[in-house]
This record gives structure tokens, C-alpha cells and sequence, in this order.
């Protein structure tokens, strides 16, 4: 069966925290969201931790030292430390320190999670554009960062000096609701400049190999809530993924993900780590049975009978919408059966 619609993967039947060795965690949206633990996520955590598997949190944010991260998280109650925790800033910086000579000036545009990165890898962050840097490297800054910061990597970008962005995702969650991410300053730059940066956050593969370089995971499982960063980066690393429902993702954006964006399994938070997944049953006339419920792809909508559990109903339309749309996007409208299940 192709991966588009994956009904018996190594997780079913079992707990997924028994079924692989090394959950890699998003923070925002999947553990807390403006600064506070998501509900669950803190027991769920130790539970799997006491089970045996390995915890690492992987950031696409790159404004925090994995020190401060760590303490944050320690502080909701989830003991953690420096070396659980992964950055962008960490993988943008080994990319550029594959490129330029050790000891290089780097010009940051962005905050000290970049500036520590850097300096383990042998660079020196510099300031302006006018102290010979070899690279520009942009990263999630904070709402303070100051606008002729961008200004000066155009300087710098503009005379031909490499650049390289750590993540571009274009927005970011905060406790007010959503805000402007480094995506939004990377393309600032472009604009001044005309040039393309390189990029190393997710779902680019400088990050996954990242993660897998500082954690050793073998079975690896991405937990996420983002289907462009966290499903589409384990997407393209070729391991299994978790989409938790408590972040930016809804149902309607689940059922019209392209093969790069379906996850492996699907869940309400992070007590899905804990539990087998229930299969999902092929039925006649194209049909897919999961749980009480089974799902079809009908001539212009998708179709929902049956009782139980409203996730089981979810899973059950994703296996028929993403069978329906093959290597494209489901166009059925979904909108009646998501309903029935209050999603």
C-alpha cells in the first residue's frame, strides 16, 4: 500500500511509545502554546519517558538557547535538558560551517539561539555588514528585533554574501494568538535583494538530519501539529508521524493534505502516544472502516455512517479522501461528515 494511506504501520496494536524508540516533539502547538502547558501533554510526556522512550523537542524557533528551552519546559513539569532539545539554529549553523572556513564572521540577524549555535560550530557572529562577514544568517528574532536589522543583511546579501535563513515558516503562535514568524522577515530580505536563501529548518532535510545526528534515534516517530513543518519534514526524512489536533491544524486541512502532508497517524493531543492505533479496514464499494464508523469517497462528497468515536470518524475519511485524490488533493467536500463528528 503506498504511503498516502498507511491503515497498518509498525504502531498499530501497540503504543506508539513502545513502538519507537525516540518521539521527536514540536514545542508550539504539540507541548504548550503561549507559554503554557497544552492539556495532557505533561503526563502524557512522563508516561512514555517511564516506558523507555527517548524525548527530544525540536524547534523550529530558533530565537531560544536549547538552555532556555530545556528550563522552560522543566518549569511546566517535564524535566528536560540541553541536549533534549534540537533548533533550527543548530542546523542552520553545521550548514553554514560546511561552507565557509572555520572561524568565519557571520552576520546574525536574529537572537542569542542563533548566536550560541554559531559558536559551537567555530564562527563568530558579527553585527554588520561592514565587518567582512562570509554569511548572513536570519532567524526568528522576537517582536522587538529592530527593522534596520533587516536593512543590514540586504546590505550584505545585495554584495553577493551567502545567505541562509534557518526556517521560513511564516507565522508563529503566541499567547494573543498568531504573529508574524521568521518567514515573514526572510521575506523582507528577498524582496530588497531578489536572492533565495538557504534554508535548514523544517521540513527541509538540514533539520532532520540534525535531529538525528544529536539524538541517535533509530525508530524514530515526529509528533507534531503543523502539516507543512513537522508531517512534511517526517515526510521527508521517510519516517512515521504523529499530527496531534491541538494546534494549527483542523479537519478540513487534513482531508485536503497532499501525499507529502499525510500523517501516519492522527490524534487529539499527546495521550495518542500511549495507545495503539485502530486499524483501518478496507469496506466495499471503496468504503474504509474505522472504529463504529465507515467512511466514503462519493461522486462529489465524502460520506460518513456509523457511530463512536469522533477521531476513529477522522481517520476513516482521511483513508477515503486520500485514496480518492491518489498523489493529489481531495476536492470532495468533506464539510457534512466532519460535522456529524463536531469537528
Amino acid at each position: 500500500m503506498s504511503r498516502s494511506v498507511r491503515t497498518r504501520p509498525e504502531g498499530r496494536g501497540q503504543a506508539l511509545s513502545e513502538a519507537y524508540d525516540t518521539a521527536l516533539l514540536d514545542l508550539d502547538g504539540v507541548v504548550y502554546a503561549g507559554g503554557s502547558a497544552i492539556a495532557y501533554a505533561v503526563e502524557s510526556l512522563a508516561e512514555a519517558r517511564s516506558g523507555g522512550m527517548r524525548l527530544a523537542y525540536v524547534t523550529n524557533n530558533a530565537l531560544r538557547t536549547p538552555d532556555t528551552v530545556a528550563a522552560h519546559l522543566t518549569e511546566l513539569g517535564i524535566p528536560t535538558g540541553a541536549d533534549d532539545v534540537i533548533t533550527s539554529a543548530q542546523a542552520v549553523a553545521r550548514l553554514i560551517s560546511e561552507q565557509v572556513p572555520q572561524g568565519a564572521r557571520v552576520l546574525v540577524i536574529g537572537g542569542d539561539g542563533l548566536r550560541v549555535a554559531l559558536r559551537e560550530r567555530g564562527l563568530v557572529p558579527v553585527e554588520s555588514a561592514d565587518d567582512d562577514p562570509a554569511a548572513v544568517v536570519q532567524g526568528f528574532g522576537g517582536p522587538e528585533l529592530p527593522w534596520g536589522r533587516f536593512a543590514e543583511a540586504s546590505y550584505a546579501v545585495a554584495r553577493g554574501v551567502p545567505w541562509f535563513a534557518s526556517n521560513t515558516d511564516l507565522t508563529i503562535p503566541s499567547g494573543r494568538g498568531i504573529a508574524p514568524g521568521n518567514g515573514a522577515a526572510v521575506e523582507v530580505v528577498r524582496i530588497a535583494t531578489g536572492a533565495e536563501p538557504q534554508v535548514a529548518g523544517k521540513p527541509l532535510p538540514p533539520m532532520h538530519r540534525e535531529t538525528i545526528l544529536r539524538t541517535g534515534a533509530k525508530r524514530p516517530l515526529v509528533v507534531g501539529d503543523r502539516l507543512d513543518t513537522d508531517i512534511e519534514g517526517a515526510f521527508n526524512g521517510d519516517v512515521d508521524s504523529l499530527l496531534v489536533l491541538t494546534g494549527v491544524t483542523d479537519g478540513a486541512q487534513l482531508l485536503a493534505a497532499p501525499p507529502q502532508h499525510r500523517p501516519t497517524y492522527v490524534d487529539a493531543d499527546l495521550r495518542g502516544m500511549l495507545s495503539g492505533q485502530p486499524d483501518i479496514d478496507a469496506a466495499g464499494d471503496g468504503g474504509f472502516r474505522c472504529g463504529g464508523w465507515t467512511a466514503t469517497a462519493g461522486a462529489e462528497v465524502l460520506e460518513l455512517d456509523g457511530d463512536g468515536d469522533a477521531l476513529d470518524g477522522l481517520r476513516g475519511l482521511c483513508a477515503a479522501a486520500w485514496t480518492a485524490a491518489g498523489e493529489g488533493v481531495c476536492e470532495l467536500d468533506g464539510g457534512k461528515a466532519l460535522a456529524k463528528l463536531g469537528l
